[in-house]
């Protein structure tokens, strides 16, 4: 896909689901340009694939838990199947379709759509199963109208019970925790005692514990209504605390919630207190799920600030590396010309035929190319960030004049380039501002 097609398919869908962000399309666009120009990025590239525009909330736990029940009741609509068993062996991605028919993809068609932050996984699939390129064996994808759904992906886990596959399973688990914005784990509370979580459920705890940024996971009870006739929430809620305290769970958030239209609670009290309880937990998470799409809108603007200035900072790098380059160059260039015109002072009476300036002089620009082609290919080597290699070749090519490498690269038409994209990132920022608090204030207005 090439980069005008991608800025089409991201605008075709961001009409339709998140509007706000479909004039910041143009911005990546010039972004784009500025980064060819300067040679810092691949005609064939773009910095649109290298964030994902739509929200990932990733619903992991054990096929127990309850994990496709919360998804379909927070969609409205039965979309994923539900059992005691494990009823489906591959991650199931969720995004919304304008269509009225739920329709089921292969794996593939993540791979290939701009709105995934699974852009090109089948890579990352192939790093962790070696031989495996056939995406299809762990991911699908399911298009549902739902209006919760509209500017967000769900992903729902496979059940991890199953032996087969759960290693690997496990390790895209892991990929995906680093591209999620929001990760549910869900426990059962129908197990309330510590012992039960299973060697799975401890690498799920695991997985979330490794990364950085915690506050991103919740730990969701579900399924509290099975504690009904002993009347002990507060008892299971404590046991399942103290075991995540015991794997090392300090931070995150602990919720606890169950399906009300399958909960079957005869004493009235404690259904009102499970049901209180229920609630606002369950509207603690859903805020937080609404949350990340202005999260994600956030990072998004503010990338285009980011990267402008992270190609800002690398230009005296690439300046500093052309100018060794051309000295070099030049350098050898003197001692090349020096050699050359000692073999024509010396052969000048004796070579007949062919002048012998011609040749000398066909000698020198050969040499030159050689020289520039090996050093080039030296410097090169020696730089690790690729944007700054992929920069210094561009602006090194066998073609362009030595003396005019790098000319005008640090120059005040660069600059103001940079400048009018940081300053546009900013203003977006304020319409941003502007319209989540109007949304919040029509929503204050609406709930009065």
């Amino acid at each position: 896909m090439t980069p005008k097609e991608r800025y089409e398919k991201l605008k075709e869908h961001l009409k339709e689901e998140n509007p706000l962000l479909v004039d910041v399309i143009e911005e990546y666009r010039k972004l784009d340009q500025l980064a060819y120009d300067l040679g810092f990025l691949p005609k064939d590239k773009t910095f649109t694939s290298s964030i994902s525009w739509w929200p990932l909330i990733s619903v992991l736990g054990t096929f127990s838990a309850g994990k496709s029940s919360f998804i379909n009741e927070y969609l409205g609509k039965k979309v994923q199947d539900t059992g005691n068993q494990a009823v489906d062996d591959k991650f199931t991605v969720i995004c919304y379709t304008s269509k009225e028919e739920t329709t089921t993809l292969p794996g593939v068609a993540l791979d290939a759509d701009p709105r995934f932050p699974f852009y090109n996984i089948s890579k990352q699939i192939e790093k962790i199963d070696p031989g495996e390129r056939n995406i299809n064996r762990y991911l699908q994808l399911k298009a549902v109208k739902s209006e919760p759904l509209k500017g967000k992906i769900f992903i729902d886990s496979p059940g991890f019970d199953a032996d087969v596959q759960r290693d690997i399973t496990l390790k895209i688990t892991d990929h995906i925790v680093d591209l999620s914005d929001l990760v549910l784990i869900f426990f059962d509370a129908r197990h309330p005692e510590p012992g039960a979580m299973r060697d799975t459920l401890n690498q799920l705890v695991e997985i979330a514990k490794s990364h950085i940024d915690s506050d991103k996971v919740l730990y969701i009870l579900n399924q509290i209504d099975t504690c009904a006739k002993e009347d002990n929430l507060e008892e299971i809620i404590g046991a399942w605390q103290r075991a995540l305290s015991q794997k090392g769970i300090v931070s995150g958030k602990f919720y606890a919630i169950y399906n009300e239209s399958l909960a079957k609670i005869e004493h009235p009290q404690i259904e009102a207190r499970l049901k209180r309880k229920r609630d606002e937990d369950l509207a603690a998470i859903e805020a937080k799920i609404e949350n990340v799409v202005i999260d994600r809108a956030y990072r998004i603007v503010k990338n285009i600030e980011s990267k402008a200035k992270e190609l800002q900072l690398k230009i005296p790098e690439l300046l500093k590396a052309l100018g060794g380059y051309k000295r070099a160059v030049l350098l050898l260039d003197l001692l090349v010309a020096v050699g050359l015109a000692g073999a024509w002072y010396y052969l000048k009476e004796s070579v007949s035929g062919i002048p012998l300036i011609v040749v000398l002089i066909a000698a020198f620009v050969l040499l030159h190319l050689f020289i520039r082609s090996k050093l080039r290919g030296w410097y090169a080597s020696k730089m690790k960030d690729m944007a700054l290699r992929e920069a210094f070749s561009k602006q090194t090519k066998w073609y362009r004049p030595i003396l005019l490498i790098g000319a005008g690269l640090g120059g005040k038409k660069y600059q103001e380039r940079f400048n009018r994209l940081i300053q546009s990132s900013k203003s977006f920022i304020q319409k941003l501002n502007d319209q989540y608090i109007s949304m919040h204030q029509s929503n204050a207005q609406d709930r009065a």
